[in-house]
């Protein structure tokens, strides 16, 4: 493997955690939907990430392989959401209740540090192999 594949396998990774982020915002910007029905309130997703190392010819030989981070999907939390007694509120059910989202507000902004600080470290090790590249074609001046 090159060193040139430090870019594709952190260029990866940057597009995971830029999904991972957006994700979050979406469930943060929706941790407070209420609904009279269970089955519509807004449920917390996260993004499914499988690492990949494949060679393109379908051989063993690690210098032709592709390595880094896909996204598989997004899954949607099977949590029960929160049922509250609201019968004030004009989406209540018939029994004066209201479905508040399943999404944990502390779990997503530790997602948001955890996706943020892999981001840093994945640009950090582009701007490291860079540096590299240019100190070896400066040795051979």
């Amino acid at each position: 493997m090159s060193l040139f594949s430090v870019f594709n396998i952190a260029g990866s990774a940057l597009n995971a955690q830029t999904i991972r982020l957006n994700t979050t915002a979406s469930n943060l910007a929706n941790s407070e939907s209420v609904d009279g029905d269970a089955s519509k309130v807004y449920r917390a997703r996260h993004p499914v990430f499988q690492t990949m190392l494949d060679s393109p010819d379908g051989s063993s030989d690690p210098d032709g392989a592709v390595a880094g981070v896909r996204v598989l999907g997004i899954v949607q939390s099977t949590t029960e959401p929160v049922k509250r007694y609201d019968p004030n509120n004009p989406l209540a059910n018939k029994d004066g209740y209201v479905f508040m989202s399943n999404v944990n507000a502390i779990e997503e902004m530790t997602n948001m540090i955890s996706a943020n600080r892999s981001f840093a470290t994945n640009v950090e090790a582009i701007n490291t192999a860079r540096d590299l590249l240019l100190k070896t074609i400066a040795m051979g001046h």
